[in-house]
């Protein structure tokens, strides 16, 4: 018995360990994990080599709806809904590999990563829950992030209408004029 007990806590420690490195939340660490609250901010301050970040946990779904995070969260959940029709990946190990695909895939896009590991986790417990769907783009025909039960049968994605100022933030204006110097 005492054998189990060990090789658990030796997983536990390993996960958080590795979710630690993907910038998970002590939250998100306390559900997942076995492990004590002093154990996990320990194991954080060993990883990191500083405490873990304070405040709640995103709790509205509204983020998600808003156009470069709904695009970003989008893609994960095509990744997370891939894995889970071809692979016999589930629970959180689904939620670590779908998320390894979308930070290598913005890699190499040179995108902002806007989604964080803590977000995707919370985004498939909205999902779980009934709150969040993904809803088919009437003119691409891309899969979206979208409300639960929202009405809008005639929905057009974040790309195909981008608004006004997409874009046109801090980040692409330096990126902008460090390729012009």
């Amino acid at each position: 018995m005492r054998n189990k007990s060990v090789i658990s806590e030796a997983r536990d420690i390993r996960l958080a360990i590795e979710l630690i490195e993907m910038g998970a939340r002590l939250q998100l660490l306390e559900v997942e994990t076995k492990l004590s609250r002093e154990r996990l901010l320990k194991l954080y301050k060993e990883v990191r080599g500083v405490s873990p970040p304070k405040g709640m946990l995103p709790f509205s779904t509204d983020w998600f709806m808003t156009w470069q995070p709904n695009v970003h969260a989008s893609l994960f959940m095509a990744y997370f809904n891939f894995l889970g029709r071809h692979t016999g990946l589930s629970g959180l190990e689904r939620i670590i590999k779908a998320y390894r695909l979308y930070t290598e895939q913005v890699g190499r896009s040179n995108m902002e990563n806007v989604l964080s590991l803590t977000r995707a986790w919370t985004m498939v417990r909205f999902f779980d829950a009934g709150m969040l769907q993904t809803t088919r783009c009437k003119t691409c025909g891309g899969e979206f992030v979208a409300h639960a039960h929202d009405p809008k049968r005639d929905y057009v994605c974040g790309l195909c209408h981008m608004p006004a100022r997409a874009g046109k933030t801090r980040r692409p204006a330096q990126v902008v004029e460090a390729v012009a110097a």
